[in-house]
């Protein structure tokens, strides 16, 4: 593994972490000297530093760039063990980039109420920053919106795109939407307004690696989770990955901008509008209409017609068959490329590594 020698020391750069409030860091978070923080140059998050990890890996210069972008409750450590496998794996040089978006992992705190075209500016100016090209896009959660927000500005430098998990488009109403589930009385979106703020770390942690399972079990293994992590007692499984997304929302900023997200899911892809209590009134919609009006035209068949798979856990609403549909609507060249797990959920790239990492190889 060798990192650019000069990335120390280029503009707005440096090893040098803000006010994060993650203290116990995992040897596996990065690779050694792979890790950096981006001072942010504009935007309403000018100042803020962004953490990446950047590492090329092999003997000679990479052609592709892998670069993931996480959702919420996570970071980038939930795509550690897809980088592993990749890089023990491949055939073939390969630079890799992941980033933290602010107000996760070892970025700064959040200072509003953030959501996806915020972090979607924010990465764009990484990419710019890193100059990245023929990159394989690799998204999960809110990170769809996200990446795909950030990277159609600059079309040109996507040449593939997994999709874990996610969706750009308004989810439709029908069968489970993240209104009724995981349970039918206690949606995903609605949880931000009933766990505490003092108890949503301990939420994350669960959540991230909940199974499938029937409501009231989910419920009660909850109330257990929190209360076992309030005392600082997590299980042993994943223990390091489960204090990195509960740790993060020791911040209550942090907090307050991650419900934001999660209430944003009940509209997921519609846009809407609403009050943010730093910002005022915000409206998403044009956002989303951008992404859904440009992504055909410019990824799909009669645009650059790229490389395009889906690995989906499908106890998840973005895994229903009509929210497939609108993807390979969009880009037809998905079709024959999708691969589902019906025993797996949401956060698929905690439980299916080494499938998402085989997926990614194919397109090296």
């Amino acid at each position: 593994m060798t990192t650019k020698p000069d990335k120390i020391n280029s503009k707005n750069i440096d090893a040098i972490p803000g006010n994060t409030p993650l203290r116990d860091i995992p040897s596996d978070y990065y690779h050694k000297g792979s890790g950096f923080w981006f001072t942010l140059p504009d935007g309403i998050d000018a100042g803020k530093k962004l953490f990446f990890s950047d590492s090329i890996h092999g003997t000679n210069d990479p052609e592709k760039t892998v670069v993931f972008v996480h959702g919420n409750p996570e970071t980038s450590y939930t795509y550690r063990k897809i980088i592993q496998k990749i890089i023990n794996s491949s055939s073939k040089p390969l630079r890799i980039v992941a980033m933290d978006h602010i107000g996760f992992g070892l970025s700064d705190q959040a200072s509003f109420e953030m959501v996806s075209m915020d972090h979607a500016e924010n990465l764009l100016q990484l990419v710019r920053h890193l100059d990245l090209h023929n990159v394989i896009l690799v998204i999960h959660d809110w990170g769809g919106p996200i990446g795909i927000g950030a990277f159609l500005k600059e079309p040109e430098r996507v040449e593939s795109l997994v999709i874990l998990n996610s969706t750009v488009f308004p989810i439709p109403d029908d069968d489970i939407t993240y209104k009724n589930y995981p349970i039918p009385w206690l949606g995903w979106s609605i949880t931000p307004l009933i766990i505490p703020c003092s108890f949503w770390g301990g939420f994350a942690a669960y959540a991230v690696f909940r199974t499938p399972a029937a409501p009231m079990e989910i419920l009660l293994r909850l109330v257990i989770f929190l209360i076992l992590s309030k005392l600082g007692i997590l299980p042993e499984d994943e223990k390091s990955a489960r204090k990195i997304y509960k740790d993060q929302f020791n911040s209550k900023k942090n907090v307050r901008s991650s419900k934001r997200m999660v209430r944003q899911s009940a509209v997921w892809g519609h846009g809407n509008k609403y009050r943010e209590p730093v910002l005022g009134k915000r409206d998403t919609a044009p956002f989303y209409h951008f992404i859904q009006e440009n992504i055909g035209k410019l990824w799909g068949e009669r645009g650059q017609n790229i490389d395009t798979r889906a690995v989906l856990g499908r106890w998840d609403p973005l895994a229903k068959k009509s929210v497939i549909k609108q993807w390979t609507n969009a880009l037809p060249q998905l079709k024959g490329n999708v691969r589902i797990f019906e025993d797996t959920g949401h956060f698929i790239e905690e439980i299916r590594p080494d499938e998402i990492a085989d997926a990614i190889l194919t397109m090296t």
